[in-house]
């Protein structure tokens, strides 16, 4: 696994000519430096490839046409003249990491590019973003055996795993033609639920809805079809991780998930922040997977020392919450949840080689969903339907207010980063979203 590897990009006292990215509370410093898609906010403009770098961007369209680079650095920067990622995905972890060293090199305190480079920048404050790439395909994963034990006991409680979850990566196939960028809100969904007692649906807008608190993996290259991809060549294949919200229906999820799994309650809305941080920048955040001793060993094509030792990665993750009374009222977002990344059982190798192993062919821009990331205290629950035990506990906000679902005009906000004690701090942004009334069906 060469993204293990650290280099010189991510030495902690490394400072840059841009200011901004040099303050220690900075989500995008020079050791960071994720990718994402821009342009102007309220123009017209065709979107545009860039890197965060404090609080601006490095416009890598314009990086381009200076001519500065050579090799293997210029073309991929000529791969970053389309407005999404997925070109520059598709040339591999190799190009990728020698576009992202050339990078750092010329954004570090001192360097001579400094003063061409400088007429590149774009504030972060005066743009807007799309999707960093063209999604073909988009997957859900269930990765977290915390969340997949806390809501197995609100249906079965003597028995919430089923038999198939320590050996197999379980996920389904999502709708990618909704997934939407951070700051996009959305209507309440309709569709079909079955009131307690009822002999018959109805046709309503949904009265359970729900946060996941994710990551999104986006695939850099892919495979041929038939092909598979081995656990130890798994990471090659990602590109980076961001943050990831998908929104659930619950009460519309109940009535359709048998025998198929989740359908409608799911395709609605799945929000992902606009950067991308690259598997290279989290080389130092790298920590070994979590698994119980008396768990059975993965079989052969999901196990790996490299894996066990380094698979999982350390992100703080949280989740904050604005009611429309607290907006109304001036009060800032209350923190909900705070969890980390590196208690899921499953690690992104193994989604990797489990979703190739029977040949299925992934594409550049493809997406992953982690699944929700539960810890293993309810106070670490990345959903409503674990915090609030299915309804039965709802939670009181600090303004009173109380909550088991989303109410309409609540404003969901999840952030991520990782901080040893003295390096920097590697942050993802913010992933937003806002639930609006339903609109009428049928």
């Amino acid at each position: 696994m060469s993204i293990l590897v650290q280099n010189e990009t991510h030495d902690v006292n490394r400072q840059s000519w841009v200011v901004s990215a040099n303050s220690a509370t900075c989500e995008f410093p020079i050791q960071n430096l994720p990718f994402g898609v821009f342009r102007k906010a309220g123009s017209q403009d065709v979107f545009r490839v860039g890197v965060a770098i404090g609080d601006q961007i490095l416009d890598l369209y314009q990086v381009g046409r200076l001519g500065l680079f050579s090799g293997i650095v210029q073309q991929a920067l000529e791969a970053c003249a389309s407005p999404s990622l997925n070109q520059l995905m598709a040339q591999g972890h190799v190009s990728w990491s020698a576009l992202r060293l050339a990078l750092s090199r010329a954004l570090e305190s001192g360097s001579a590019l400094e003063v061409e480079l400088v007429n590149c920048l774009f504030p972060q404050s005066e743009a807007e973003y799309a999707l960093p790439a063209q999604i073909g395909d988009y997957t859900d994963f269930y990765t977290s055996i915390h969340h997949a034990t806390n809501v197995g006991k609100l249906f079965r409680p003597d028995n919430p795993l089923l038999p198939n979850y320590k050996w197999v990566p379980i996920g389904y196939h999502g709708r990618a033609s909704s997934v939407v960028i951070s700051g996009q809100d959305f209507a309440r969904p309709n569709g079909q639920t079955l009131a307690p007692g009822a002999q018959s649906p109805t046709l309503t807008p949904c009265k359970r809805l729900d946060i996941e608190l994710e990551m999104g993996v986006f695939i850099g290259a892919g495979n041929n079809r038939g092909d598979s991809i081995s656990i130890e060549a798994a990471e090659d294949h990602v590109f980076g991780l961001c943050l990831l919200n998908d929104w659930s229906a619950r009460d519309i999820q109940a009535w359709e998930y048998q025998p198929l799994g989740p359908f409608l309650s799911k395709s609605f809305a799945t929000s992902i922040s606009p950067w991308v941080v690259t598997l290279e920048a989290l080389a130092p955040y790298r920590v070994a997977l979590e698994r119980a001793a008396e768990d059975p060993q993965p079989l052969a094509y999901l196990n790996s020392a490299s894996n066990t030792t380094h698979g999982a990665f350390d992100i703080e993750l949280e989740v904050l919450l604005q009611t429309e009374q607290m907006r109304n009222a001036g009060l800032a977002p209350e923190k909900l949840i705070q969890t980390n990344y590196r208690h899921a059982y499953w690690t992104v190798a193994q989604m990797v080689a489990h979703h190739t192993i029977n040949g299925c062919n992934l594409q550049s821009g493809d997406l992953f969903g982690t699944g929700t990331l539960s810890g293993p205290t309810l106070d670490q629950a990345g959903a409503l339907l674990e915090i609030t035990e299915g309804g039965k506990s709802p939670i009181t906000l600090a303004n009173g207010q109380t909550r088991t679902f989303l109410e309409d005009g609540d404003e969901v906000t999840l952030r991520g980063w990782c901080q040893h004690q003295k390096g920097p701090r590697i942050g993802f942004g913010t992933c937003i979203g806002r639930v609006l009334p339903a609109i009428a069906r049928g």
